[in-house]
């Protein structure tokens, strides 16, 4: 399928009818629908979402829908083809290699094989090679179903793996079904489209592009080492990764962004900046803030304090460890223990021949803050003029992250929730609900991120406390208060927690990429459990309703994710140092320095560069370091009690006036704009500031 300079983009049918007998493949070229290019269709899918080679020919006449490359549809069909043809190439330069999986995933596919060494770059670049060969070939995708699975054993006995998945057929993952398929046992062949000589072939349920040719832009992009079934007692094996794409300009604007994202890691810019460390003494996903990411840090809490306070929020604070009794009553023990750290068995008291004289008991470090929460609403009797009860922590939590899914701040075993958990009335859950979450977005946006949608997480039937029916009204309620906020609004079948659904926040930062940010969670449950009352106005005990919110969903957690989202470029209210003076010579120090200590004096973290450096070795420090604000001083800008303003992306703006430049720059910080400064910005900044006076 040859790359199209300028693809002229058509408009595909929503549906057409093929009929009984005929192939999907021959519907659709009756039809005239595009084979080449991103727009072509690879598969069909019938009404109940099942996709279908063009190759399939229903037994009666069926409605589908195409599926062109360039959706996201389209693209998991090429990649999953693609990684077939990456199997095909491995097997074809090591006969001994054993095959694993090879599932498409987001934004590409992987491969397991069992071999003897691990892969090097060097063997990706002839892999790789080798599957240019077979994609230029044109190698049909053919699909054949075993007759049973002593038949499927038979052909594929010499690969333990793939038997194992046989014999498993039915009890297995998402991926590995990809492998097996569903009702039917089936292969994929790779057949030579002259001759019809089978070529190589491997255990899948499919669908695959109809032939190798339209897999139009792939490349490899990194091996690791990888367990069976993801579990480390089990056999060692070596994976593959690779993307693959509808077009080649598709693929480059997708590695455009990966090379972007890699210079945009937190982990990167912390250490580069100076921001945080993670110290092997203190053990894996357990951050340091140094003392400029402090300063970020301090920075976001203080602001948010200030949001709260003004929102109604009253300030609590809770101990790190608990007796295990409280996660018992709150049924964490039950449905979370191995998201938990193991517990410290403490208290017991012996006789002097060493036998027991008071039992010990376990405590835990805790996972989450809601049990102590409910512990300060149920320290005294509460009436229904205190609700809603709006309590709010920074609450520094530990679970047990897996070391494998441990990753910088955005997946840590420490960290610190602003975690909030309200209390209101029956009566006042949908108004309070729909508050909160004009209050989460506003203060997202108030951090520069601006770009939502909304994702809704319901019951886990196998993971889950409390009645169906609450759990109905539950999620309904939350439906309408997120459909009500006119963002987008998406399914999360079974991703809610056990004791209730909820909404999270999902933004997209400067690279389009998603993080899921703050959560809203709704929940009749843990009241029940903890037996939580408050006196309404006719003097009944009556059950208040419990919303838990979690609006950066950890301080750690955000703080990388705005690392990346501004590059580390953060804006001056967050930037650890807003302001350098940078002297042309020495000589001019002084009159910087004036000017570094009258900013000081409004708070503005500002300092002068008296290093031995050139001036523009100065200047190329501290824009790596992303200053928002240098300050020059030559004889000129001392003659005239002036500044030269440096930006991050290299303009300067000459002559400005010492009072004037102070100014600019404090009310700048105070009006937490989040763009970066620039010439052009500031020049429009000061002329405004001009007209006001």
């Amino acid at each position: 399928m040859p790359d199209q300079a300028a693809p002229v983009r058509v408009e595909l049918p929503e549906s057409f009818r093929v009929p009984a007998g005929t192939t999907a493949g021959e519907a659709m070229r009756e039809l005239d629908l595009p084979n080449k290019g991103p727009q072509a269709v690879v598969v069909v899918r019938e009404s109940d979402g099942t996709l279908r080679d063009l190759s399939w020919a229903p037994a009666q006449d069926t409605e589908v829908a195409p599926v062109p490359a360039d959706s996201e549809e389209g693209r998991s069909v090429i990649r999953h083809s693609t990684a077939h043809v990456l199997a095909q190439a491995v097997q074809s330069i090591n006969p001994e290699a054993k095959l694993g999986i090879g599932p498409p995933i987001k934004d590409g596919f992987y491969y397991d094989f069992d071999v003897d060494e691990p892969f090097t770059p060097e063997d990706l670049k002839v892999i790789e090679k080798k599957m240019r060969q077979i994609i230029k070939s044109g190698q049909r995708f053919s699909r054949r179903v075993y007759e049973s699975t002593d038949e499927a054993r038979e052909e594929l006995v010499g690969e333990p793996y793939k038997l194992e998945l046989i014999d498993d057929k039915g009890a297995v993952d998402d991926d590995e079904i990809m492998e097996v398929g569903g009702a039917e046992l089936t292969a994929y062949d790779n057949v030579n489209p002259r001759t019809g000589e089978r070529l190589w072939g491997d255990l899948c349920r499919g669908p695959h592009v109809p032939t190798t040719k339209y897999i139009p832009a792939f490349t490899l992009t990194r091996s690791s080492a990888a367990y069976w079934r993801g579990d480390q007692n089990l056999a060692d094996l070596q994976r593959i990764y690779g993307t693959a794409w509808e077009s080649t300009e598709a693929m480059d604007t997708y590695l455009d962004m990966l090379a972007e994202a890699e210079k945009r890691d937190h982990r990167r810019l912390g250490a580069e900046l100076d921001l945080f460390s993670f110290p092997d003494e203190l053990g894996s996903g357990l951050p340091v803030f140094h003392p400029k990411g402090g300063i970020i840090r301090r920075e976001m809490e203080d602001y948010s304090r200030e949001q709260h306070a003004a929102a109604g929020y009253e300030f609590v604070n809770t101990p790190h460890v608990t007796k295990g009794h409280l996660f018992e009553m709150s049924k964490h023990l039950e449905w979370y223990a191995d998201g938990m750290f193991p517990p410290m068995h403490l208290d017991a008291e012996y006789n002097d021949d060493g036998t027991v004289r008071k039992p010990g008991q376990d405590y835990y470090v805790k996972p989450m803050n809601c049990p102590m929460h409910n512990l300060i609403f149920n320290s005294r009797g509460r009436s229904y003029r205190e609700l809603p009860l709006r309590l709010f922590e920074f609450g520094s939590v530990y679970r047990y992250e897996k070391s494998g899914v441990i990753h910088g701040l955005t997946r840590a075993r420490g960290f610190t929730q602003d975690d909030a958990h309200i209390y209101c009335a029956q009566d006042q859950v949908v108004e309070e609900l729909t508050t909160t979450l004009k209050f989460v977005l506003q203060l997202l946006k108030d951090y520069g991120l601006d770009d939502f949608y909304l994702e809704l997480s319901t019951k886990d039937p196998e993971k889950y406390v409390g009645t169906d029916e609450l759990w109905a009204e539950a999620t309904e309620t939350l439906r309408t208060v997120a459909e009500s906020s006119g963002l987008d609004l998406v399914p999360d079948p079974g991703g809610a927690a056990f004791y209730g659904p909820k909404i999270s926040v999902q933004v997209k930062d400067a690279l389009g990429r998603t993080w899921q940010m703050s959560t809203i969670q709704l929940d009749f449950f843990l009241p029940e459990l903890f037996d939580l009352e408050y006196t309404a106005p006719d003097g009944s005990k009556q059950r208040p309703v419990m919303i838990h919110r979690a609006l950066f969903g950890s301080i750690e957690r955000f703080f990388g994710v705005l690392t990346e989202h501004y590059g580390g470029a953060f804006p001056v209210w967050l930037a650890p140092v807003q302001v350098v003076g940078i002297p042309v010579a020495e000589a001019f120090a002084p009159h910087l320095q004036q000017v570094v200590n009258r900013l000081r004096g409004r708070r503005v973290r500002a300092e002068v560069d008296h290093s031995d450096d050139r001036m523009q070795k100065k200047i190329r420090n501290h824009t790596t370091a992303k200053v928002p604000f240098m300050l020059l001083a030559g004889e000129r800008d001392v003659e005239a009690n002036a500044v030269s303003f440096r930006f991050r992306d290299g303009t300067q703006l000459n002559g400005v006036p010492v009072d004037e430049a102070i100014v600019a720059i404090d009310e700048w910080e105070e009006s937490r704009r989040n763009d970066s400064p620039t010439a052009e910005s500031m020049s429009e900044f000061l002329d405004a500031a001009r007209k006001r006076r």
